[in-house]
């Protein structure tokens, strides 16, 4: 209680600085800009430059050290910290007296003054001028504990970024990640493109979406789930690499690995099929984690992963048979298969076909054992509702799943495109939402059967989890610390 009353004194009388600031004709919110010539990184990593040059900088006073008619301050700047020392010799004493009487730790101020290095040898500046850009009336979390809460970072990401330096660094690092993934992309050939997060049908995926309503056309619309369907249709339009990079949306759980937005890449490269796909995902991770860590192995959380091209490569049924010991190719009837899935304690119900059960052994059994990069291939019909099959066994498709850290990041396939075979794949799941089966299941899209009768090429199309590959290559636990502003329940 008395820490409350504390900081509430504090707080006002930081309203009571600033009243009297413009009671002065000081009111630092009149201020529109300030000149910057610097910044506080180059000056400490080029000192025999800057030494006895004038630089102007401007940031957020970190620290205040007053010592009678002098005093220093570290300001943080977008590049890092600074000290500049601060003399009423130097700016006036009439300008130190309100220097050392009005600002305080948070404001955000700008300095003028000569670059040099202290007697501890600390590179600083000698200030002949300070000036208040604004005036902070919170009070920030002090240095040594710092802001720890993880709820309350999240929630304040602006004081999270200001007080602790290594989560900004997370942030310039995910920047440069995607950057890398555009730079490969484009080199490949590949065009970006925006397509729509409003729209009438919300397919491309297995998810649940979010519904919204839009009021002039009075009917309801769906966020996006996925941007696969309308890529395919500039493949069908004669586009013959696309790429978008962009939000999705699913109305589902939240953990350490899902928020229900989230950032994905999709791709689809015509004439082309998963093989290249498996190609094109394996080199450009590497690439990615190249640029972002200087190598191709990459340690998260004490294990290191190598993303060095090429990757292990098994088939979803190969998979369940090295850690279970049974061959589903050899019990492709459904009787056989149910039977050897109960054995591994797997409930199946009465609507699961050979390709659902498949894939739950697989979930339960195959994925805590994929550590190191691997491709899980040709996964059953059943659960592949857009890939095209495998021509040699037409009850698996020519697909794949890209694992690393036991995640899937990864999810890709030769396209279908026999608007025949998909219309049926589509009715198939359209019968199980409606009857109540699978709620997620694939909805039916007559604008997108009737591109795919006007014609869609050959395609390879990848679709890659962003997020999760930024948790990977920057060594996190929790989506949420690679997520600027993370979904959060508000606080009533």
């Amino acid at each position: 209680m008395t820490e409350e009353l504390n900081l509430n004194e504090v707080l006002k009388i930081r309203r009571e600085k600033l009243k009297q600031l413009r009671a002065m004709g000081r009111d630092p919110f009149l201020v529109e800009k300030y000149e910057r010539t610097s910044f506080s990184a180059e000056i400490l990593e080029h000192f025999e430059k800057f030494e006895s040059k004038e630089v102007s900088v401007a940031g957020r006073i970190m620290a205040k050290r007053t010592m009678g008619k002098a005093a220093f301050i570290d300001v943080l700047d977008s590049e890092g910290r600074i000290q500049v020392y601060v003399r009423g010799d130097e700016i006036g004493e009439e300008e130190y007296e309100i220097f050392s009487s009005y600002y305080d730790i948070g404001d955000i101020v700008g300095v003028k003054g000569k670059v040099f290095m202290t007697r501890k040898e600390e590179i600083s500046i000698r200030a002949t001028e300070v000036v208040l850009l604004s005036k902070s009336l919170q009070v920030l979390p002090e240095k040594f504990h710092g802001l720890k809460d993880q709820d309350l970072r999240y929630r304040q990401r602006y004081v999270d970024l200001i007080v602790n330096p290594e989560v900004k660094k997370t942030f310039l690092l995910r920047n440069r990640i995607i950057s890398a993934m555009r730079e490969f992309l484009e080199r490949e050939g590949f065009l970006e493109v925006d397509t729509p997060i409003l729209g009438t049908v919300a397919g491309g995926a297995a998810a649940r979406p979010f519904v919204t309503h839009h009021n002039t056309l009075d009917i309801d619309m769906y966020m996006r789930i996925a941007n696969e369907l309308y890529l395919k249709r500039l493949i069908v339009g004669g586009f013959d690499k696309v790429y978008e990079m962009g939000k999705m949306f699913r109305n589902e759980g939240m953990s350490v690995k899902h928020n229900p937005e989230y950032t994905a890449m999709e791709l689809y490269a015509a004439y082309k099929d998963y093989e290249y796909i498996m190609w094109l995902t394996e080199n450009v991770v590497a690439h990615m984690a190249q640029k972002a860590t200087g190598s191709t192995i990459v340690n998260y959380q004490g294990i290191d992963l190598d993303f060095t091209p090429p990757w292990r490569r098994i088939t979803m049924v190969d998979a369940i048979l090295q850690y279970t010991g049974i061959n589903f190719n050899e019990l492709r009837a459904l009787d056989q298969a149910t039977k050897a899935a109960q054995k591994l304690g797997i409930e199946v119900s009465k609507d699961m076909e050979w390709g659902h059960i498949v894939a739950e052994v697989f979930e339960t059994f195959c994925e805590k054992h994929l550590v190191q990069p691997t491709f899980v291939t040709h996964h059953p019909v059943a659960i592949s509702p857009l890939s095209k099959r495998n021509p040699d066994d037409p009850e698996v498709t020519n697909r794949f799943e890209a694992f690393a850290n036991t995640w899937e990041i990864a999810n890709a396939f030769s396209e279908l495109n026999d608007p025949i075979d998909q219309r049926e794949r589509f009715t198939e799941q359209a019968k199980r939402r409606d009857d109540g089966i699978d709620e997620e299941a694939h909805p039916m899209d007559e604008d997108f059967l009737n591109a795919l009768e006007v014609g869609l090429p050959p395609t390879g199309g990848l679709g890659i989890g962003i997020d999760r590959v930024i948790m990977l290559l920057t060594n996190v636990t929790s989506i949420r610390d690679i997520i600027l502003f993370p979904t959060m329940k508000p606080i009533e």
